[in-house]
């Protein structure tokens, strides 16, 4: 019975891999196809996707270490546990992934085009869009950490790391909106 189930599983996974993928691909054939068609408002459509991407990440990088805080707190090889895998797994690669490197695209793209790299502002947010992505790669290799039951943090190791993106979120979102520098 539990080999049909993670049979069902990897089915379900693999389905939810390419529905990921074939939307990331239709995101990126509309971006080119806007850069191509090149209308008035490409700017505007542009920096539109990059912010739901950007949305998406952040979702993402705030959810996946609570996830880690319940996982560590579930027994090793127990029904949540392995659950737990499987949503993190998804989590990651479905959604977390994808959405960084359409952020970064995007963003790079929008920065040269509107204002030239030379704003102190922007190069500070760029410093903390790297240390996000830093987390996002911390997040990665402690995945696979818990995938292989290897659990060298407890819940409030998990607790304290939840907080790291939202706090370099705010620190973008104040360089982006307020540009103090």
């Amino acid at each position: 019975m539990a080999s049909d189930q993670k049979s069902i599983d990897e089915t379900a996974g693999k389905k939810a891999a390419i529905r990921s993928r074939m939307a990331l691909a239709v995101v990126v054939a509309i971006v080119l196809a806007l850069m191509v068609w090149n209308p008035p408002q490409l700017y505007l459509w542009i920096k539109a996707v990059h912010v739901i991407a950007v949305i998406s990440w952040m979702a993402a990088m705030v959810y996946l270490p609570r996830l880690f805080v319940y996982h560590a707190d579930s027994a090793v090889g127990s029904e949540q546990s392995e659950t737990f895998k499987v949503m993190e797994a998804r989590l990651y690669r479905i959604i977390m992934t994808p959405a960084m490197v359409v952020s970064w695209i995007l963003g790079l793209w929008l920065a040269w085009e509107g204002f030239g790299l030379n704003a102190v502002w922007l190069w500070l947010k760029l410093l903390a869009v790297f240390a996000l992505s830093a987390v996002h790669g911390y997040f990665g290799k402690s995945l696979r950490r818990f995938a292989g039951d290897q659990r060298d943090k407890p819940a409030s190791h998990w607790r304290k790391v939840n907080e790291i993106p939202t706090a370099l979120m705010i620190f973008i979102v104040v360089m982006v909106i307020v540009k103090p520098f």
